[in-house]
């Protein structure tokens, strides 16, 4: 009996008093208070504490947010990309499967082929056969056919010897090009016969 109330109890208890009025304070004890240096100085520290953990849950907060932002972004990013490159590669595979089948000709197309000759049917047939790279063949054909062309086309000796004159005229006299007039008349008479032969061969 007397064991148990001897026992110290591990449960502190507690008391709340509670009051119907509100509590007041006299205005000595405000102004006592106020005028104390120690008081102010913890009341403006713990002021200055409550600003900062403010500051810093706000900071904290909204560099979470933009950590939020910044890695559905690069999510929604990567999901374009893979859309983007299936969608390339949906593309690449239909056309080249495209180009890989013979189209099969319309009624209308069936119609026309009965009806038209054989010079015809030849040259639609070739245009059909005609490939990327018989394309190319044909391209670098008609290149080489023009290069040909142009070196067939040797400039006239009498108009390059009265261009050099001119140069070299020039050169020697870059500050008085007036002293060239005689180069010069003799270059524009070699472009003029030219052109004469030019006009004379175009009319016959």
């Amino acid at each position: 009996m007397g064991a148990g109330e001897s026992k110290p109890t591990s449960e502190v208890s507690q008391h709340v008093f509670s009051s119907d009025a509100p509590v007041r304070f006299s205005n000595e004890l405000v102004d006592s208070l106020q005028k104390n240096t120690f008081v102010r100085s913890l009341v403006k520290s713990a002021e200055i504490y409550m600003l900062k953990r403010i500051s810093q849950t706000d900071s904290t907060r909204s560099k979470q947010q933009e950590l939020q932002y910044q890695q559905r972004l690069t999510a929604e990013l990567e999901k374009l990309r893979e859309n983007g490159s299936q969608e390339l590669s949906k593309l690449y595979d239909s056309l080249s499967s495209d180009s890989d089948k013979p189209s099969e000709p319309s009624l209308a197309e069936k119609i026309s082929d009965a009806t038209s000759s054989s010079s015809t049917l030849a040259e639609k047939q070739r245009q059909k056969d005609m490939s990327r790279s018989s394309v190319s063949k044909e391209i670098e054909a008609l290149k080489k056919k023009l290069e040909g062309r142009k070196k067939l086309e040797q400039v006239d000796s009498g108009l390059a010897k009265a261009k050099e004159d001119v140069i070299t005229c020039l050169r020697m006299n870059d500050r008085k090009p007036l002293d060239c007039w005689k180069e010069v008349e003799i270059f524009k008479r070699e472009v003029g016969r030219l052109e004469k032969d030019f006009v004379e061969k175009t009319i016959r």
